[in-house]
């Protein structure tokens, strides 16, 4: 490809094409016809050498090429457009879609505060929650299916700051907190004392997996001590765990800040556990093509900011 003669419009519509997976509703955007998108993107085939979309039944699909180039050619165009033309975001002005992942426990306790954050500020913004099954939401964010990701994400998070200055993702602590036993008040092991680790090893159990996983951190800590427990049952949402304990005597483990997710907090007890196990750091990711977007970081401070008890 001669990028000397490359016409940069081109990346825009290649840019709208991606974001919206549709040649017609990228025309829109664009205040395009849907031929002349069509055509730019042939143009654009032609350039790169290669085909970057494939027509599927669903729209648009982007090949692993598209899938690479895309993050840059974002990037490049956010930093052209705030070099060339900055402007300050106006959050009861300027109507603003912002797509969220997170867990159901996460958005239990963030959303309540930061709704009322953008309905005091009168703000035209619009929020997506997108289910997040996985501790390691980086694909969403790098293939831009995610504007913002917000829980406990330790792989992830671990391997951005390995990175360092090279990193294609951002992170943000928001919160720690730690895990705690959860068992229904009147449970037998609710007594003082009474839950030391035989008697932990010896109870039936709930495990909270969003990926739907056998095992989890707990596990991997008893593995560690030649203890293992009985897992009765595997869900994915931490209001099934608590409805499910209150009314049976199995434990689960939670993290404390988390309980009040469960919807039956004063039904619940919390204990502490008979063993180690490490915090919990609550992060919100990014993509650094969404670093210095107004809009962007108008919506971090409102989630910074937020009061997760509200």
């Amino acid at each position: 490809m001669n990028f000397r003669t490359l016409d940069l419009n081109l990346l825009r519509v290649f840019d709208a094409v991606m974001a919206e997976g549709s040649l017609t509703r990228a025309a829109q955007v664009l205040a395009m016809t849907q031929p002349a998108v069509s055509h730019a993107i042939k143009r654009l085939h032609d350039a790169v050498g290669e085909s970057l979309f494939e027509r599927s039944a669903g729209g648009m699909r982007p090949t692993a090429r598209a899938q690479a180039l895309w993050p840059q050619v974002r990037a490049a165009l956010s930093g052209l457009q705030q070099a060339l033309a900055p402007q300050a975001f106006v959050p009861e002005r300027d109507a603003v879609n912002m797509r969220l992942a997170m867990a159901d426990s996460t958005a239990a306790l963030l959303l309540p505060s930061l709704v009322a954050a953008i309905e005091a500020q009168r703000a035209l913004a619009n929020l997506r929650v997108q289910p997040l099954a996985t501790r390691d939401p980086r694909g969403l964010l790098e293939r831009g299916e995610s504007d913002l990701a917000v829980g406990y994400f330790p792989e992830a998070v671990a391997h951005i700051e390995a990175q360092g200055g090279d990193a294609s993702l951002h992170h943000q602590r928001l919160s720690d907190t730690r895990y705690v036993c959860v068992m229904r008040r009147d449970h037998p092991l609710a007594a003082p004392g009474a839950l030391d680790l035989d008697a932990y090893c010896a109870a039936l159990h709930l495990l909270v997996s969003f990926s739907g996983r056998p095992h989890g951190f707990v596990d991997q800590a008893l593995a560690g001590l030649g203890r293992q427990r009985r897992i009765v049952l595997t869900v994915n949402q931490f209001f099934t765990a608590g409805r499910v304990v209150t009314r049976s005597d199995l434990l689960t483990v939670l993290p404390e800040s988390f309980v009040a997710a469960t919807g039956f907090q004063t039904e619940l007890v919390t204990r502490e556990l008979p063993f180690e196990l490490g915090r919990i750091h609550v992060e919100m990711l990014w993509h650094l093509r969404r670093d210095n977007d107004p809009a962007h970081r108008w919506l971090r401070g409102l989630i910074e900011a937020a009061d997760w008890g509200a």
